[in-house]
């Protein structure tokens, strides 16, 4: 699988909060440039636009602090991953629901760190969200 290499890198801190604070900071950014829903352009999904706020929910469902810090590091990253990357992800059909594409990309950080970025594309409205970042472990 080809990898995106990103120009950023994780998010510096030791704390969930500092982490998160800066995270927040950069999604804040991204919320305030849309009247609605907060979204980024995909450059693979040409210019498509992907929905951030399921994210936040999906992060918040994770019972440990250091697996959420984990995957917070990794937010700027994913937003440069996710506007700049025409890379191929690795895509297959949801298992659990029929009408939903579940799309892999893989990016590489500055400091060599591999991580996920995942996005679920509605087949019936053609929308994507973004569901997951993960570090490879």
């Amino acid at each position: 699988m080809k990898v995106y290499r990103t120009k950023t890198s994780k998010l510096a801190g030791s704390d969930f909060y500092e982490v998160r604070k800066k995270a927040f900071a950069i999604y804040s950014n991204i919320k305030m440039k849309s009247k609605r829903r907060p979204y980024i352009r995909s450059a693979y999904f040409k210019k498509d636009k992907v929905f951030l706020a399921l994210f936040w929910q999906h992060l918040f469902d994770q019972q440990k602090w250091k697996d959420r810090m984990e995957r917070l590091k990794f937010f700027e990253a994913s937003m440069e991953l996710i506007r700049n990357s025409k890379i191929d992800p690795r895509s297959k059909d949801n298992p659990n629901k029929a009408n939903e594409v579940l799309h892999r990309f893989a990016g590489i950080t500055k400091e060599n760190d591999i991580f996920y970025v995942q996005i679920k594309e509605n087949k019936r409205t053609n929308q994507k969200y973004l569901i997951s970042i993960f570090p490879n472990k």
